[in-house]
């Protein structure tokens, strides 16, 4: 199931606001943008003019789909957190998240200074 696609089971609503902005990948995140600037370059190119999209090879690297395997995938954790977040009890761990935060940027910053 892709983020933003309706549930496939009944009864579960889709979470929208600030929390949904939350649980979602970078991946995510990045398909998102490049699909906004994909609609906004459709919506104020003429009618008659085709557009194009050109994507980074970094982020040709987070969406694509073949670099991901199952095994990426835990269900039994997203029906973990779901319920969590369902219930009001999931917490972030908020230094995990700085340390992914500052190892991302030092990734950034290491592949900038190669020239990559």
């Amino acid at each position: 199931m892709k983020i933003g696609t309706p549930p496939e089971l009944p009864g579960v609503s889709t979470q929208t606001g600030p929390a949904a902005k939350q649980a979602r990948s970078p991946a995510a995140a990045a398909e998102d943008a490049a699909q906004r600037a994909a609609s906004t370059q459709a919506t104020n190119a003429p009618a008659a003019t085709a557009s194009s999209v050109t994507v980074s090879s970094l982020a040709a690297q987070a969406l694509g789909a073949g670099t991901r395997s199952p095994a990426d995938f835990d269900a039994n954790k997203v029906k973990a957190v779901r319920s969590a977040i369902e219930k009001g009890t999931f917490k972030v761990n908020a230094e995990a998240v700085a340390d992914k935060m500052l190892a991302n940027a030092a990734e950034i910053l290491s592949h900038n200074s190669r020239g990559g």
